[in-house]
């Protein structure tokens, strides 16, 4: 066992040295700020005017912070400090408060919508930049976001979701699928959740300690099903759920996303509500979700989708190993390690330039039309994957 953790931390290593940190660097625009917003999957072609995600952007900032605390790397707090610039410059609305959901390549506003949770990423962003540089305004920026956040996107029931650059309501296609438009998602309270850990972490202030806590209570009251051992997706302005869908990979992720809040916070009593809750979880998605060697996407009503999503495959790897170490299971090490080789064999795009295929079939067949950089496609939820097993081994 020691022998396959200790192999696993290497691969992981060389895969987050050796290919995800030279894809991203390639992607620096040293001309206009930022990182190029687009890469097909099809040729591996940049496309240097493409618009700038603002989710993407805080992200890389993400990734290049944890990437310096973690490796060690100068080089990589040098591209945090870069992307850090472009955010605060171009991404921030200073009259209004927040931050955009796009910009265009050269930095000006392309779709003014001030969505929660692009302002949780850009959250996460910032605090953990602070921590890699020591940096005070980016931690200033962190705690003037989350007061936004608590002053114009929240009701008396739960957070709202899209709004207008004035914080007037619309409606929330950008979270909303399956032919559904919901309010409120598990999608956002869970990244609001991981935001704020880390702006708890970083800062200590006692009303995101606050904050955290009734997201994590809103999370077991309203978005768990205690009944089916999963978290609920999407809901109506009341917190009632909408649809029938269970996304695997949000419940896998969210398991190691919550105990990690519950560690940070050190709140008896929630942290014995929430490991009961994320063991229930973990259980569940390891005898419906587990098939083949990877991890199936969703289930609508009763259609399975088994693509191989990138990121659902990243945080198996980590919720798995987080599940194994927490309860012993080595059944549950075993999926991990299983995953592991499934994306080392058909996730990992190991042509010259590329990094990871989006997305593959349940036999691993990479979908060539879905591009590798956009957006959605970032080096968080492999990056991170990375970082965690480096951190945990």
């Amino acid at each position: 066992m020691k022998t396959d953790l200790n192999k696993l931390k290497e691969e992981v290593k060389n895969e987050l040295e050796g290919h995800i940190i030279p894809f991203w660097n390639a992607l620096c625009d040293y001309e206009r700020g930022g990182f190029y917003g687009y890469v097909s999957g099809e040729d591996l072609r940049t496309d240097k005017n493409a618009p700038k995600g603002v989710i993407l952007h805080s992200r890389i900032l993400w990734f290049y912070s944890a990437c310096s605390s973690v490796l060690g790397r100068e080089d990589c707090l040098e591209k945090a400090r870069h992307c850090f610039d472009f955010l605060k410059k171009y991404c921030v609305d200073n009259e209004k408060g927040g931050v955009y959901w796009m910009v265009n390549a050269e930095g000006t506003v392309n779709d003014s919508m001030k969505h929660t949770y692009c302002q949780a990423f850009f959250i996460y962003a910032m605090a953990s930049y602070y921590d890699a540089s020591g940096d005070k305004e980016a931690l200033d920026l962190a705690l003037s976001v989350f007061n936004t956040i608590e002053t114009k996107c929240v009701d008396s029931v739960a957070y709202l979701e899209a709004q207008s650059r004035d914080f007037e309501l619309i409606e929330n296609d950008a979270l909303s699928e399956n032919g559904l438009m919901a309010d409120k998602t598990m999608n956002t309270v869970l990244h609001l959740i991981e935001a704020y850990t880390e702006l708890y972490r970083v800062s200590g202030n006692k009303e995101v300690l606050e904050r955290l806590k009734f997201q994590l209570n809103l999370t077991f009251d309203k978005i768990y099903d205690k009944d089916g051992s999963k978290l609920l997706v999407f809901f109506d302005k009341d917190m009632n759920v909408i649809g029938d869908i269970h996304s695997y990979g949000h419940d896998i992720e969210a398991t190691w996303l919550l105990d990690r809040a519950c560690d940070i916070i050190n709140d008896k009593e929630l942290t014995e509500k929430i490991s009961s809750m994320n063991e229930k979880i973990v259980k569940n998605i390891a005898k419906i979700a587990f098939e083949n060697g990877a991890l199936n996407n969703e289930r609508d009503g009763d259609k399975i989708n088994k693509n191989r999503i990138w990121w659902v495959q990243a945080e198996s790897v980590v919720g798995f190993l987080n599940g194994f170490q927490r309860y012993g299971e080595n059944g549950y090490l075993e999926i991990a390690l299983t995953v592991w080789d499934f994306i080392k064999n058909n996730i990992v795009d190991k042509r010259e330039g590329g990094e990871w295929y989006n997305l593959t079939d349940e036999k691993g067949v990479p979908d060539l039309s879905q591009s590798e950089a956009d957006p959605w496609k970032c080096p968080y939820h492999n990056g991170r994957m990375c970082m965690e097993i480096i951190k945990r081994i």
